[in-house]
């Protein structure tokens, strides 16, 4: 799809470096050295065209969604002056990419860079920056700019690959998360049968993860969700994407907040503080320690620490959901609700937490781009889902059997406190989230810091500011709307669905329009009318809800 002209300006670059670097490397005077630089490159129509995708913003999507599963050898460094961090061991002997991660982040680094051209021998889908789709060619001295970036700062590549096992691992781990404890809340909202729209977005996801390997396969130089949305719809289409990704991740940011006040108040319900005629509750308390416990490992330079224990997410899910089952039957805490078949009123509020169960897309590129046998994609993806899904509709079961109309958002709030289960149960809850707050806010942090003007780029300060502000801003968002369930509701009912059922469709549409039959566009209009129909009344429902409970 082209661009209009309006549509390109939105890029990263220096102030003043095309003074700086108009000359070429034989040291040859403006005139000559331009024409030398056109000549050279007008043949060369897809490396300039590589070039304006990697200035495209944002630039950074594909390295922080890497951190999820990358773990390079950890240094405890801080925000300050740019220093090389060596890539080294993986958690699970690999990467979520098999390309390229910088040395540095580039959050830190001014200007961003281009990969080396050796790096597209390495994939085997074709050339690794093939032409971008839907960008028109810009001046060749950009391009001369750009390539002196690359030859100039840029490490040789260090290149990991996936086996089939721990690319299940890494689709699990990103699909495992916080959401699996508001699934029992979900039946007691929806009723017994609206476990089939668990399985029903499980299906559909599973679908759309599908389509986005499609979308990637189309033509070269396609890596990441915000490319595929630039291949769709052009610059325009990659900035809402982006947008729509940054929302989600930040949304999930204040979820951990919200979790972390709940979980630690029920251990601790007395805990208060009071200063002079203002008093904090323990839920204010804890959310307030969490967030000053959270600060510093959001200014950590080397986010790799974290990714060793982030990575055990599955292994944390797991154990929480043994707990619960260990509660209910060897310890014998069961209520054996029997419950309403439907609840038609509150249905929507569960179809917006078990949407939010599913909100993986983001990282399914990565896990696609890092596979040994990209062949195996799809069943990796049948797989994690089916895992997962067993895992929710067990624990969903599980805990409503056991709590009945009783059941709170998150099952540990139910569970006995005095039980050594229970303990087991909400502390490991309790402790998840403090891995992962730093890598989720990473993405949305580090686009805000590409646009930092050129001139105070090198400057570490704006970066520590822009992180403060943002984890301040997540511990207000909480504490302004303490509802966990409906929180998880909203962000499953309109974000999940448009990043997991509706925009993957349309990209799939847009890119293959001319290559897809009657039935591959009907299934893809159904399935994006799902979503729009499940993001409507869901994201509706859990407003009003919402609202109604701040009224109160």
């Amino acid at each position: 799809m082209k661009n209009s002209a309006s549509e390109q300006n939105f890029y990263i670059e220096s102030e003043g470096e095309e003074d700086e670097n108009y000359k070429d490397g034989d040291g040859e005077g403006d005139g000559d050295g331009s024409d030398s630089e056109h000549s050279n490159y007008s043949n060369d129509d897809d490396d300039n065209d590589n070039q304006e995708t990697k200035t495209a913003w944002p630039q950074s999507y594909r390295q922080t969604m890497d951190l999820y599963g990358t773990v390079p050898s950890p240094s405890l460094t801080f925000l300050g002056p740019p220093s090389l961090s060596q890539l080294g061991s993986s958690f699970l002997s690999s990467s979520l990419v098999r390309r390229h991660t910088p040395d540095r982040l580039p959050s830190f680094v001014r200007p961003l860079l281009p990969q080396l051209e050796a790096e597209r021998s390495k994939d085997p889908r074709g050339s690794y920056y093939g032409p971008a789709p839907g960008l028109s060619r810009k001046s060749s001295l950009r391009k001369a700019v750009l390539d002196k970036r690359a030859s100039i700062a840029q490490e040789p590549p260090v290149s990991y690959q996936s086996t089939y096992g721990q690319a299940v691992l890494n689709g699990m781990n990103v699909l495992c998360g916080v959401g699996i404890l508001s699934t029992p809340y979900a039946i007691r909202e929806g009723g017994w049968l609206g476990l089939c729209i668990l399985v029903l977005f499980a299906c559909l996801s599973y679908y759309t993860g599908i389509l986005l390997r499609h979308c990637l396969d189309s033509q070269p130089g396609l890596e990441t969700y915000p490319d595929i949305g630039q291949a769709a719809f052009g610059i325009t289409g990659r900035i809402i994407i982006s947008i729509i990704l940054y929302v989600e991740l930040y949304a999930c940011c204040v979820e951990y907040i919200i979790l972390e006040g709940d979980n630690l108040s029920s251990l601790f319900p007395n805990a208060h503080l009071k200063f002079g005629a203002f008093e904090l509750d323990s839920h204010h308390i804890f959310a307030l320690a969490t967030t000053l416990a959270v600060l510093p490992t959001v200014w950590l330079r080397d986010l790799s620490i974290l990714s060793y224990l982030s990575a055990g997410g599955v292994l944390a899910s797991t154990l929480v959901v043994v707990c619960l089952f260990w509660v209910g039957t060897v310890d014998g805490v069961n209520v054996h609700a029997q419950g309403a078949a439907i609840n038609l009123s509150s249905l929507p509020v569960a179809i917006g937490l078990y949407g939010y169960c599913y909100s993986g897309h983001a990282v399914f590129p990565n896990i696609y781009s890092s596979m040994q046998k990209p062949s195996e994609y799809p069943s990796v993806l049948l797989t994690s889902f089916g895992l997962c899904t067993l895992m929710y509709a067990g624990a969903a079961i599980m805990g409503y059997y056991m709590f009945g109309e009783g059941t709170k958002s998150q099952f540990t709030l139910n569970m006995p406190n005095n039980l050594v289960a229970t303990k087991l149960a909400v502390w490991t809850t309790v402790v998840n989230p403090f891995t992962k707050y730093a890598l989720t806010l990473a993405p949305v942090a580090m686009s805000l810091e590409e646009l930092i003007p050129s001139r105070n780029a090198q400057s570490h300060m704006y970066s520590l500011i822009i992180r403060t502000l943002l984890v301040i801003s997540t511990l207000l968002v909480g504490l302004s709307i303490p509802f966990f369930g409906l929180v998880s509701a909203l962000i499953g009912s309109f974000l999940t669905m448009l990043v997991t059922l509706i925009l993957p469709c349309a990209c799939y549409l847009s890119i293959l329009k001319g290559k897809l039959s009657l039935l591959q566009r009907a299934m893809c209009f159904s399935v994006i009318g799902i979503g729009v129909v499940a993001s409507a009344i869901g994201s509706y429902s859990a407003m009003s809800k919402i609202i109604d409970r701040l009224k109160g």
